[in-house]
């Protein structure tokens, strides 16, 4: 038997919590050895000892000031095969282009998807491919969103049903927290294409100087950085599905390439000349109207018909009627067996409460009021006292229709942020056992605790 190769992953900067963040994220790949250097001359020492590592993350600060630049220029001097991600607050785009210039490979901006984001950069950096599995046959969290009797949601499963049989486009459209991720995982887990990569990308989160090399690649050397072949997302997809969220926010120059490339299957990676044919199923995904942008000039009409496909649209949770009982009934069932609670009913007052409230978070939100009362609850049932305040945001498209009730309890986000303070303590520290014990995304603690809300228990 082979044994399974080691890449060593170098993290560099002086922000010990966010280290331990980082740390504790891509220590999910046991592939994958962290080391830490809270100074640049420390990273360099081990460079000039001979020592190799396959990626860099380089936390650079707030503020990458001349330091940070000649910082990158040594170690892409020192190490120029290694891949090298900076990290920072900073969101100026002539900054990121300069520091690219420089040597680094990527330059991300600090934010909740940054975690994620690394994992999928490594994968591409580090091989063997190290990315999380594809989904393969019953997707859990997207048979969660399915469940439901109301005739809206009905003609959703059938829809999705239909589309896993063939190979077309597919157009989700919907609120946030409706789920369309969880639709398109959903195609791709019930279709022929299980077994292969599906590949996820929100287009809002990429710089728009870097979503051209991320859809499609580069070449080493097609720009000052560009130390290895990269491949694009439509490569790593072959013969899976790609999935394009907020679609709607692409620029219109990388709309006319994105059109060329639908049409000819083939891309071109930046710098390169030779068309790579790919084969993936595109799911795409946007809150906005696009047949409105596109009589408005700001979408391309030729690349609006090509991606309409199958058009899926999500209902908003407060349209779907006792669905929210059911799909609460599931959330405390699931969240109290991972968590050995007690599991409870909702009781009648409760029960009006969350049938009167219209969820402007829809099943995201629903999801994270009733697990948060599951752990508030006392007696036999989940109360409506266990519930946090329901009250709609006073802005919005429906605002002034919604119910709103009041309360003298903490504010929901406070009860919150309490419960995973909690958690965190209880798992001490470890940020993904955390997450997962509470069954709520890394990114958001990540992202809590970066901005102080949350903290981590200390030794």
């Amino acid at each position: 038997m082979i044994a399974a190769a080691t890449f060593e992953i170098w993290l560099l900067g002086n922000n010990e919590a966010y280290s331990n963040l980082l740390s504790h994220q891509l220590g999910r790949n046991p592939d994958y050895r962290i080391r830490r250097f809270p100074t640049i001359a420390l990273a360099l020492g081990s460079a000039q000892e001979g020592e190799q590592p396959e990626a860099i993350i380089y936390d650079c600060g707030p503020t990458p000031d001349a330091a940070v630049h000649r910082a990158v220029r040594q170690l892409r001097e020192q190490l120029p095969q290694t891949g090298l991600f900076l990290i920072s607050s900073q969101s100026d785009i002539s900054t990121a282009v300069e520091l690219m210039r420089h040597g680094a490979s990527d330059y991300l901006v600090k934010d909740a998807s940054t975690p994620d984001r690394l994992w999928q950069l490594l994968a591409q950096t580090c091989q063997p491919r190290a990315t999380p599995p594809s989904p393969k046959g019953t997707c859990p969290e997207a048979a969660s969103l399915l469940l439901g009797e109301h005739a809206s949601m009905q003609r959703v499963r059938e829809l999705i049903a239909k589309a896993a049989r063939t190979v077309i486009t597919v157009s989700i459209t919907g609120e946030t927290g409706t789920g369309k991720e969880l639709v398109a995982q959903a195609i791709h887990a019930q279709s022929s294409r299980a077994s292969q990569p599906f590949v996820a990308v929100n287009m809002a989160a990429i710089p728009r100087e870097l979503l051209e090399s991320e859809l499609f690649g580069h070449e080493k050397g097609a720009f000052t950085g560009a130390t290895a072949r990269r491949v694009g997302h439509f490569e790593a997809a072959n013969g899976g599905t790609l999935f394009l969220d907020e679609i709607g926010d692409l620029e219109l120059p990388l709309q006319a390439k994105l059109l060329r490339v639908l049409q000819e299957r083939v891309v071109t990676r930046v710098g390169g000349s030779k068309p790579v044919p790919f084969d993936v199923r595109l799911v795409v995904a946007t809150h906005r109207d696009l047949a409105a942008e596109a009589r408005a000039g700001r979408f391309r009409e030729d690349l609006y018909y090509r991606l309409l496909g199958l058009p899926i649209e999500l209902p908003p949770l407060r349209a779907r009627g006792n669905d929210r009982l059911l799909l609460a009934d599931h959330f405390v069932q699931n969240f109290s067996h991972a968590n050995r609670l007690p599991i409870r009913s909702f009781d009648a007052e409760a029960k009006r409460r969350l049938l009167a409230y219209p969820f402007p978070g829809n099943v995201r939100e629903l999801k994270a009021v009733v697990e948060l009362a599951a752990v508030l609850a006392d007696g036999a049932h989940i109360v409506a006292a266990d519930l946090p305040p329901l009250q709609a945001p006073a802005t919005g498209r429906d605002a002034s229709a919604m119910p709103t009730t009041t309360g003298t309890m903490p504010s929901l986000r406070e009860q919150t942020l309490a419960i995973m303070q909690n958690a965190l303590l209880q798992t001490q520290g470890d940020v993904v056992a955390a997450a997962s014990r509470l069954r709520i995304g890394r990114s958001t603690m990540y992202r809590l605790l970066q901005s102080g809300h949350l903290r981590l228990p200390q030794d």
